[in-house]
């Protein structure tokens, strides 16, 4: 029997990525603000992409210690149904932000080892969702969508107050298994389901949710 498993597919640059995203069943569809990713867009190219999200998927927007002049710009110009924190945003800063802009917000929080479970208790009572991602290693450019997984023994049978996502590494070949590991209900994924950096590849995606919620 299918699991109900929520899926994220993240990093989506093209209008047929999009749509792919969409007819497999993805619940929320993410695009990146960051200039260091090859999966970043511009606002333009985003709002187009975001316009042709159907209603009942959200669109999600991936920013990396952005300022207020660059999320203005941003909701200003993106049709959004949650911004995604993927920086080193305090739980202040993710308060403010949700104030401001009177959006959910999904905190990302990277765990490499025990110690940095603690930072999930931290943003529990300000963020809306929190994104569980394997910490960058030394010398990464980027906060995400390295290809890295972590000890998901780690988070195996915990319960948080909110809901969250599991990233980190996930593609068509594990999944499964880290839904059976960590209890996940939903899951992040951006480079795991690629054919090249940026380039989405619908055969991955589709494999991706089927094994996720064991259809």
């Amino acid at each position: 029997m299918a699991r109900d498993i929520r899926v994220k597919i993240c990093g989506l640059t093209a209008a047929a990525d999009v749509s792919a995203a969409v007819e497999a069943g993805a619940a929320y569809v993410g695009f990146v603000f960051f200039e260091k990713s090859p999966r970043n867009v511009g606002l333009m190219q985003a709002r187009a992409l975001a316009l042709g999200v159907p209603p009942g998927v959200a669109k999600v927007a991936l920013t990396v210690d952005a300022d207020d002049a660059t999320l203005d710009a941003l909701t200003g110009q993106v049709p959004l149904d949650f911004l995604q924190l993927h920086g080193e945003e305090s739980p202040a800063r993710v308060s403010q932000i949700k104030a401001r802009y009177g959006l959910p917000v999904i905190k990302a929080i990277g765990i490499a080892g025990a110690a940095d479970l603690a930072q999930i208790d931290a943003y529990s009572g300000v963020a809306d969702q929190l994104l569980i991602d394997a910490k960058p290693p030394p010398g990464a450019t980027r906060p995400g969508g390295n290809a890295l997984a972590f000890d998901w023994g780690l988070i195996a049978e915990r319960d948080w107050a909110l809901p969250w996502l599991l990233a980190g590494g996930l593609n068509p070949d594990n999944v499964a298994l880290a839904v059976a590991r960590t209890g996940a209900r939903q899951l992040d994924v951006s480079s795991g389901v690629e054919a090249a950096p940026g380039i989405k590849d619908a055969g991955l995606i589709r494999a991706f949710i089927r094994n996720a919620q064991g259809a």
